[in-house]
């Protein structure tokens, strides 16, 4: 099959290197299609005979992909990207600082000539740009022992645009402090520390942002301007010369001419460009009339495409006084004007489809299906065949095949798998080696997106996109964390430990742990976890056995009940808590039979309506988001009643979850009802279920209503009549939907939101819902008694845990209250066109802040909001500061549950001590919920009034910056109140006793094994524990992986890996982060392995020294005894050492060896055992 898919008939064929043609000034060469990613190299090629060369690209997206591909082909050229602003023309938020920086720095390279490959996008190479003269005025450069004067650098930064602040957190930032400047110039990707002696520079550093510590030295540092457009005196009294001339009316009223006069810029001030210069420049501007052009697929639609939505958006946006716009003939260059500036370049054109009747050659070909099907009996058989048939057919001119993985562990799994299925193939480090070598089948790390056979030179490129079906290219690294949110939060137990805090052992109990030591017991260095129990007594484990290790959480860290080692003392705790999680696991048990004989509704729809409904999603999935669209889809097509927890970060996406369940349930013909706890919710979910709805009204004419203090009597009693009648499909309201005599013709589904916000009653109420309704549940920080629940199992859950791309964690700093942190916070989000919350909970005391706030920030629109307000007043204050009326909202927690303000990137909380974790959490996500670096300040008083809880909780959220943190914070809360048990009244007693993680692990054991029929194991709860000794040291090296910290992370990381495929990935990020494998590592992953493979044998214990290998096996094994009886008749290798043990005289002296023997061991031993 795969000879006639490389060609038709047999012939050896003969080709000629692969040389393109270089049109001359003013000319054009079309040249014909190129397959997979053969675009790439043939720039490459192309710019390495006639550099400079400029790609202009018909997508974003295109570009992107040409910026890491070609310098795999063309390492020794200066390739870089023109990025686009990201933001929708004449939008009122600010681009990112680092798309600006990133888009200065390409420009400064363009301009002074070193840059050999610029790769632009159409789109955004039809914006106008600042002029070149005022980029070469405005940048300049330090260099160690020069003389510098302070005085002279303050100005010259002023000029250029830099703001003064106290830590250097941005581009586009710098401080002084004595002999210290730290700045950040645009176009760096590091901030710079410049130490003066005198006033001579002495050296100059990088440091790290977030731990303010320096990195590494460098000799000289170029600083570009802060912005595109001059922010000077000059710059702005022309900015408002140019204002009055060019709109009419009184500008004195328009808010941007009055914050451009104070100096403030407001977000979006980039599509006023034009009006700071007195001429704008084009990107032909910057390019050398010789310059070769390429134009990458078909840019002239895309041209169109965009100045099309642009004069819509003019067309639309227009009418406001308050922000008159620009035309966009001012902004953006015309079509004609840009494709008539092309004709006086030398082009080539490289199109996206095969064009029919092309005349020129074609130099590449595709590829036939060459994937990797795990289900066959030789998975690789295609890639097989294909190898030797190439190598056949182009065997004049090479035949040679590269392989290319993602990374360096991905590279290193391929190899493995390759060498099992009996393919070989050589290692190269790079293209250029891959060239200058002979090998016929070789394998590199390459970001190539997807492969082709270079038809011209005998060669084919085969990614892993070939060879694994469904490999999404890029997405490895945010995948390989998916699935292990939930599993992760009990790991990080370990990541987040500190010397003094208890753990827990599995078989001997309670005690602090104190550190890890290295030691040598006889057979090389090994790394052990050091215990102290009651009494002083020490406890040492070995790396290799942090299963048996859980973090205690039950009690305060201090009061944790230490055990006695040997003492009987903890075997009676672990008994008595087994016994109780054996009633509560026959209880759940019982809780599911009933769930389960109940029959729910099992909804149908059509796939293709649903992919009609999916389209209006305008973003990429994240992978939890994904999988957790994936199961309610299951839940509600499956026939039993849905009882789903979707657990995901402010932010990330669980609306579209909701939105897709809801489509399902009104496909079929029932109505959706969508609890929230505030007004202002329901308002916004009800204009996200309007819009999203719209786009597929002309199939689906969907009817929506809300139920809220925003709607009148009228409108009410007419929904209530509508959803009684049938004619409302989907109903948005706060509990106002379950008060009694509310009547639903045909209810389906259940939607509550922000689940923490409702009380005890109003969950009873939905509760007697639950039996009949599928319900769904949405929520950033559960409940600690809900998150238990789901955890042990009651509820079914998903947690959403990737942040949507280009999402920044928020920075969160806890300090005392402080006029001067509180003016710095507001003026950096100011500075950038943003607003602010500023949190104080205290109605009585919030007049006389909002005085302070003026007088200390008086180029601020402040407006106050708190619960007891009218009605119709608060509605007004918070649709001004939607819509960017006001830019400092003094509120109390009324904006907790409230609406996305994408704008709004600062929060201050003042007196953060008294609030919950669950609920800072919630108030810190109101911000930062678009590609803005977001910041949330926790004021509180001094440290001596902070009481213990309060100073643990501000720690607790002070370190969960990362995205996705809700679900872990919950978890630190269950630490610090405690769960109780699930269904019954002792609420912690036993729970206590072991700790919170060692009882749901243990009950989730047991409601799996009455599951299976079988009785819980009284004596061995959570199954075997194998311990396994190889003799040789098995650990993560102090010069491989220095952090003790993060060790620990990646031992108990291994521990709890349950499958051989997530040792795999972890392997491949070992190597990806640190470097190929050392010994002790690979000795400490085989240990890994075996362990997983010895577990369902019963085996506890494995021994293998040079001289002999010893299994030790539980009383009553699942193991064939007939098997064993014929291992002893077989080999006299084999001998019964005791009733329980299996001993293998051999002599092994190479550790890989032995691994492989004990594998073979434990495959005869399982083989067909059950």
């Amino acid at each position: 099959m795969t000879a006639s898919l490389l060609t038709a008939d047999p012939t050896i064929i003969f080709r000629m290197p692969l040389k393109l043609t270089i049109p001359p000034p003013g000319s054009t060469i079309r040249y014909s299609h190129f397959d997979g990613s053969g675009d790439a190299l043939a720039l490459a090629r192309l710019a390495q005979s006639a550099k400079p060369v400029a790609i202009i690209a018909a997508s974003a997206l295109a570009a992107q992909r040409l910026l890491e591909e070609i310098p795999f082909f063309a390492p020794e050229l200066r390739t870089y990207l023109l990025p686009d602003w990201e933001t929708l023309p004449y939008d009122n938020f600010s681009p990112h600082q680092d798309l600006i920086s990133e888009r200065l720095a390409t420009l400064y390279q363009l301009m002074s000539g070193t840059c050999d490959i610029l790769i632009v996008p159409v789109t955004t190479a039809l914006y106008r740009m600042l002029p070149r003269e005022y980029l070469a005025a405005h940048t300049f450069f330090l260099k160690r022992g020069e003389t510098f004067d302070l005085g002279g650098l303050r100005n010259q930064m002023t000029f250029a645009g830099y703001t003064h602040v106290t830590q250097v957190l941005s581009p586009g930032e710098y401080s002084l402090r004595g002999g210290l400047v730290d700045l950040f110039p645009m176009g760096s990707p590091l901030p710079y520390r410049i130490d003066l002696l005198d006033n001579e520079i002495e050296s100059i550093r990088t440091f790290d942002v977030d731990t303010q510590r320096s990195v590494y030295p460098v000799s000289e540092i170029r600083l570009l301007p802060a912005r595109e457009f001059p922010f000077d005196e000059d710059g702005r009294s022309r900015f408002r010369v140019n204002f009055r001339e060019k709109f009419e009316g009184d500008s004195s009223r328009s808010r941007i001419y009055k914050d451009i006069s104070k100096g403030a810029t407001p977000a979006g001030i980039e599509y006023y460009l034009p009006l700071f210069f007195s001429h704008t420049a084009t990107l032909f501007d910057y390019l050398p009339q010789t310059m070769l052009l390429c134009l990458h697929h078909e840019i002239y639609p895309a041209a169109e495409n965009f100045w099309r939505d642009t004069q819509s958006r003019y067309q639309l946006l227009r009418g406001d006084s308050d922000r008159p716009l620009l035309p966009p003939g001012e902004l953006f260059v015309t079509t004609d004007a840009f494709f008539g500036a092309l004709k006086s370049y030398p082009r080539v054109e490289i199109p996206s489809k095969p064009q029919g009747s092309s005349n020129t050659q074609n130099f590449t070909k595709s590829l036939p299906p060459l994937q990797i099907d795990r289900r066959a009996d030789n998975p690789a058989e295609r890639l097989a065949s294909f190898i030797p048939e190439f190598a056949s057919r182009y065997q004049s001119s090479g035949g040679r095949i590269l392989l290319l993985a993602e990374g360096l562990g991905r590279r290193e799994l391929i190899l493995d798998h390759l060498k099992q299925y009996g393919l070989c193939p050589d290692i190269c480090e790079s293209y250029v080696h891959f060239l200058a070598g002979t090998g016929s089948f070789m394998l590199c790390v390459a970001p190539l997106h997807s492969g082709f056979i270079l038809s011209a030179e005998g060669i084919a490129f085969i990614t892993e996109s070939e060879l694994y079906a469904r490999h999404l290219h890029g997405r490895r690294e945010r995948d390989s964390r998916k699935a292990t949110a939930v599993g992760d939060a009990m790991l990080r137990d370990l990541s987040e430990i500190k010397t003094g805090d208890p753990v827990v052992h599995e078989q001997h109990g309670i005690g602090r742990y104190l550190g890890l030591i290295s030691m040598d017991v006889g057979e090389g260095a090994t790394e052990f976890l050091s215990l102290e129990y009651e009494g002083g007594d020490k406890l040492y484990v070995p790396v290799s056995q942090l299963h048996l290790i859980g973090r205690y959480s039950g009690a305060a860290p201090e009061a944790a009940p230490l055990h006695k080692l040997g003492s009987g003392q903890w075997d009676k705790a672990k008994r008595k808590a087994m016994q109780q999680v054996r009633d509560t696991a026959a209880e759940l048990l019982n809780l599911y039979a009933q769930r389960t004989a109940r029959l729910g509704r099992a909804f149908g729809f059509k796939l293709h309506d649903y992919e009609a409904f999916v389209e209006g999603f305008g973003f990429d999935e994240t992978p939890d988001q994904a999988a957790a669209i994936d199961a309610v889809i299951e839940d509600l097509t499956s026939g039993k009643p849905m009882d789903r927890l979707i657990c995901g970060d402010v932010g990330f996406g669980k609306t579209e979850v909701a939105l897709r369940a809801a489509f399902v349930a009104v496909a079929d013909g029932t109505q959706v009802a969508v609890l929230v706890p505030t007004t202002l919710l329901a308002e916004q979910h009800f204009q996200n279920f309007s819009d999203r709805f719209s786009l597929i009204a002309d199939e689906w004419p969907i009817k929506i209503a809300e139920l809220s203090r925003f709607r009148s009597a009228k409108e009410q009693t007419q929904a209530l009549t509508g959803l009684e009648n049938g004619q409302i499909d989907i109903v948005i309201g706060t509990h106002k939907l379950i008060q009694r005599g509310l009547k639903f013709k045909n209810l389906g589904l259940v939607i509550i939101d922000e689940e923490h916000r409702f009380g005890v009653r109003q969950k009873e109420q939905l509760k007697s819902l639950r039996t009949e309704v599928d319900v769904l549940t949405l929520t950033a920080t559960p409940i600690p008694r809900t998150l238990a629940m789901s955890l042990e199992g009651l509820r079914d859950f998903s947690v959403i845990a990737t942040a949507p791309q280009r999402r920044l964690a928020i920075k969160t700093f806890v300090s005392r209250f402080s006029e001067g942190v509180i003016r710095e916070a507001c003026l950096r989000e100011l500075k950038r066109g943003g607003q602010i919350y500023f949190l104080h909970n205290e109605v009585g005391t919030i007049q006389p802040m909002h005085d302070k706030l003026a007088r200390l920030l008086p180029e601020a629109h402040i407006q106050i909001a708190h619960g007891q307000m009218r009605e119709r007043e608060l509605e007004h204050v918070m649709k001004d500061f939607y819509q960017q009326r006001s830019n400092l909202l003094l509120c109390t927690t009324i904006i907790e549950t409230g609406i996305d303000v994408p704008t709004a990137n600062t929060i201050i909380i003042n007196r953060a001590d008294r609030f919950g974790l669950a609920q800072l959490h919630q108030l810190r996500g109101r911000v930062g919920r678009s590609h803005h670096q977001a910041y949330a300040y926790l004021l509180v008083p001094e440290e001596e009034a902070l009481g213990t809880q309060a100073r643990k909780r501000l720690e607790a959220i002070q370190t969960m910056e990362e995205l996705g943190a809700g679900f872990y914070l919950a978890m630190h809360d269950l630490e610090i109140r405690g769960a109780g048990e699930v269904l019954g009244e002792s609420q912690s007693g036993e729970m206590q006793e072991i700790g919170f993680s060692l009882y749901t692990t243990m009950l989730d054991a047991a409601v799996q094994s009455l599951k299976e029929g079988k009785e819980p194991d009284m004596q061995h709860p959570l199954g075997v524990a194998t311990e396994i000794n190889l003799h040789v040291p098995a650990l993560l090296p102090d010069d491989y992986c220095s952090d003790i910290h993060e060790r620990l992370v990646l031992y108990k990381r291994m521990a709890n890996c349950m499958h051989d495929d997530q040792l795999d990935d972890l392997q491949g990020e070992l190597i990806d982060r640190f470097g190929l494998l050392p010994n002790p590592v690979r000795t400490l992953l085989d240990c890994h392995h075996l362990r997983i493979a010895a577990k369902p044998l019963g085996i506890t214990r494995i021994e293998a020294s040079i001289d002999a290998i010893q299994l030790q096996f539980i009383p009553n094994p699942p193991v064939n005894a007939t098997k064993i009886v014929g291992l002893i008749q077989r080999s006299r290798e084999y001998e019964l050492s005791g009733p329980d043990r299996l001993k293998i005289r051999v002599k092994i002296t190479e550790v890989t060896e032995r691994v492989k023997r004990i594998k073979s061991l434990l495959n005869e031993l399982s083989d067909k055992t059950h």
